[in-house]
């Protein structure tokens, strides 16, 4: 019997949590492979994305895929992203979160990580989002 990921059940958790109490959830993706995400806000093989409710549309956090509508610099754009690929969840405003280990690509993905640009997602806020320390294992960090 295959054993069921909890990693779908933590995301939500956790964006239910950050929700309730008046914080900005944001999650971490590891870019790999013809993702649905706009690649021009992609840096170092990752993408910070908010995905609150207020900057979100449509927002679906299933158990294979988290999906939903957001605009960027003023531009709607459809986001899909495997489970697997999610990096880490965290509160913009504590830092509190929790990281995952990349799962990797599935079936028909491509491992190359594609170019990097700089990172500036227009989520409706003053400030850009965090960023995190590239390598070695997820790593959540306080930023203020």
């Amino acid at each position: 019997m295959q054993s069921v990921s909890t990693k779908p059940y933590l995301i939500r958790a956790i964006h239910e949590w950050c929700s309730d109490h008046d914080f900005t959830p944001y999650l971490v993706v590891a870019v790999r492979g013809k993702m649905q995400v706009p690649m021009e806000y992609v840096k170092n093989g990752e993408i910070v994305l908010n995905i609150s409710y207020n900057a979100t549309r449509n927002l679906n956090l299933g158990n294979d895929y988290v999906s939903f509508s957001a605009r960027f610099n003023g531009v709607s754009r459809d986001i899909t992203i495997p489970v697997g690929a999610v990096v880490s969840i965290f509160a913009r405003e504590n830092g509190e979160g929790m990281g995952f280990e990349y799962e990797g690509p599935t079936d028909g993905e491509q491992e190359d990580a594609p170019e990097s640009a700089p990172a500036s997602k227009d989520d409706g806020g003053d400030e850009p989002p965090p960023s995190r320390p590239g390598g070695g294992r997820p790593s959540l960090r306080i930023v203020k």
